[in-house]
């Protein structure tokens, strides 16, 4: 039993079956890829693990409780953070301003945090900040406006408010999207430090296959809104159902 368990998914949209029987384990303080053709169903996959969208049929598990059913903001509070393909930061707030701001419930105004105490709470949130902006090697930015960074600084901060929130499972969309090749390799560094010194399972939607057999220890791979192999990356490179499904035709 993996921390994530998507069992028999199912969804459609209109006449459109963009998830087809969809299984697929993730196995606890792994690196796990899922690939795929565009029009595979990766990210309709994606929203469904963290609430934007429910599947018609089958079963969503986050170590052992299902997500079905649950907001975003609820899926967030059992422990999993996603990064979007576009980062989404506040432009006009300070790095480290955009890193608070995940601690705090604002409807409420209660902590998002259990850990967090409440006396002298901000002076605790904001040394957990830096600390998590030395991790992610942002500590020169920390009072930059978040607006002024280049888009691979954007990306690490958006990381670094997940990180704060204390995740068990960490899902990136596309998390290189867009960046030059150094940012890119960056990127891959950081993501490597994370898995290798945090308890966080790291799941990621990625093209750059640079980067999926740079990071991933298990690979899934979609066409069709199926799943078609899941292996080593050792293993899906040159498989012939994959290069089928990428190329058109089989090799």
């Amino acid at each position: 039993m993996g921390i994530l368990e998507v069992k028999g998914v199912n969804k459609r949209f209109g006449g459109l079956r963009a998830l087809a029987d969809v299984n697929l384990t993730v196995a606890e303080n792994s690196l796990h890829a899922i690939i795929g053709p565009n029009g595979a169903g990766k990210s309709t996959l994606l929203n469904c693990l963290v609430g934007k969208l429910v599947p018609d049929t089958g079963s969503v598990m986050f170590d052992g409780q299902s997500v079905l059913g649950q907001t975003p903001h609820e899926i967030n509070q059992m422990g999993i953070s996603r990064v979007f393909q576009t980062p989404e930061i506040f432009a006009d707030l300070t790095v480290r301003e955009n890193v608070m701001i995940p601690c705090f419930a604002k409807r409420d105004g209660t902590f998002r945090m259990r850990a967090i105490r409440k006396v002298d709470a901000e002076a605790e949130i904001n040394e957990m900040a830096e600390k998590i902006l030395v991790d992610v090697n942002m500590q020169d930015r920390i009072d930059h406006h978040a607006g002024s960074l280049s888009r691979g600084d954007k990306r690490r901060l958006e990381i670094a408010m997940c990180l704060v929130q204390r995740p068990r499972l960490l899902l990136l969309d596309e998390p290189t999207a867009g960046m030059a090749r150094a940012d890119t390799n960056r990127t891959i560094d950081l993501l490597k430090e994370i898995h290798a010194n945090r308890d966080i399972t790291v799941a990621i939607i990625e093209h750059d296959m640079h980067v999926v057999f740079s990071l991933a220890e298990r690979i899934t791979v979609l066409a069709q809104g199926s799943p078609l192999v899941e292996d080593t990356p050792d293993n899906i490179k040159g498989h012939p159902k994959v290069r089928e499904a990428y190329l058109g035709e089989a090799h």
